[in-house]
């Protein structure tokens, strides 16, 4: 998700709520401690040098149980960050500490905001000799017209 989506359904919303991957709601009392922009400038393993940007929300949970965080709040800060760190409309990362840092991609279904489980990959497939994957096939899904059949003669 951009951050121009997310700051539209910011303006939709009475309240905010994350849902992890699992199912389960972060709890309602989290804080975001970071809007930010992160630039990753890298060379991949095929040698092509690369540059990334998102936008990071850091969610946090404190003891703070009083502590809710309204659409209104969210959006300041948002605000904030694009006029003082020169953000633009990036895709948007989140952090949120599960066992370790978990980094998330971010959607909406309607009602939350969805953190969808992001995927390592290989940039260079084409330089390192990985093989594409092979779309499987189910052998009695195949229907021919010039199928053999018992009888047929094209044997």
């Amino acid at each position: 998700m951009k951050l121009s989506e997310a700051k539209n359904k910011l303006n939709q919303l009475e309240k905010i709520a994350f849902q992890l991957p699992s199912g389960e709601l972060v709890p309602n009392h989290f804080h975001v401690t970071e809007v930010g922009k992160i630039t990753k400038h890298f060379i991949d393993c095929g040698g092509v040098v690369r540059k990334e940007e998102v936008v990071n929300f850091q969610l946090w949970n404190a003891n703070d149980y009083d502590h809710r965080l309204h659409p209104e709040k969210l959006l300041k800060i948002i605000e904030l960050s694009e006029k003082h760190l020169g953000i633009g409309d990036l895709e948007i990362e989140v952090e949120y500490q599960g066992q370790t840092i978990e980094k998330f991609g971010l959607d909406f279904d309607g009602k939350h905001f969805l953190l969808t489980s992001k995927q390592t990959d290989c940039l260079a497939k084409d330089k390192c000799g990985i093989p594409e994957e092979k779309s499987k096939v189910r052998l009695s899904a195949i229907q021919s017209t010039n199928a053999c059949t018992p009888g047929g003669g094209c044997c």
